[in-house]
């Protein structure tokens, strides 16, 4: 079997057995296993709260949760365009969205209230808060963007995980 690798402007074809195209299927697999199991982390934070605050103020701040898991494909094609190599340790030094979920509010007061549980956690590492919700950008689109870190607890270890949040009302989900 051939690959076809592009460098550049050239390509280069690569003789890849099927052994190899295995083995770097399981180490992607391995690899977004990690963020899927951040994600379900946030997802069980995002829960406890949802429960915990209908069942003292009779109310949700949350409408809706969604997840999404980026595609190795959609992976490998950020990685090229932001020219952060192919290695999956430099991906996940540089792709910080690699794991997504969005929260979707019905009051601009909701999110900042999630915001301000889920940063007080003492597990919870915030990278970069992008709030666009309070300086929308110009096409009118606001959100809050949360570049987190969650630990995630494997058998032999504890890895600290970035996942992207998005917080919105469902007047801002489109």
């Amino acid at each position: 079997m051939l690959s076809t690798v592009d460098d550049s402007d050239a390509a280069v074809v690569l003789p890849i057995g099927e052994d190899d195209l295995r083995r770097v299927h399981r180490e992607v697999s391995r690899f977004r296993l990690r963020y899927k199991f951040a994600i379900d982390q946030v997802a069980t934070k995002i829960a406890i709260l949802r429960e915990e605050f209908e069942q003292t103020y009779d109310r949700s701040p949350i409408e809706h949760v969604r997840s999404r898991l980026k595609s190795p494909e959609s992976l490998f094609a950020k990685a090229d365009r932001r020219g952060c190599g192919t290695s999956l340790e430099s991906i996940a030094e540089e792709v910080l969205d690699i794991a997504g979920v969005r929260v979707v509010c019905p009051f601009v007061s909701d999110i900042y209230w999630i915001r301000d549980m889920l940063t007080r956690q003492s597990d919870v590492t915030v990278l970069e808060v992008e709030d666009y919700v309070a300086t929308p950008k110009s096409n009118g689109y606001r959100s809050l963007h949360l570049n987190i870190k969650v630990p995630v607890y494997l058998s032999d270890r504890t890895e600290h995980v970035p996942v992207e949040l998005q917080i919105r009302t469902i007047a801002s989900n489109t």
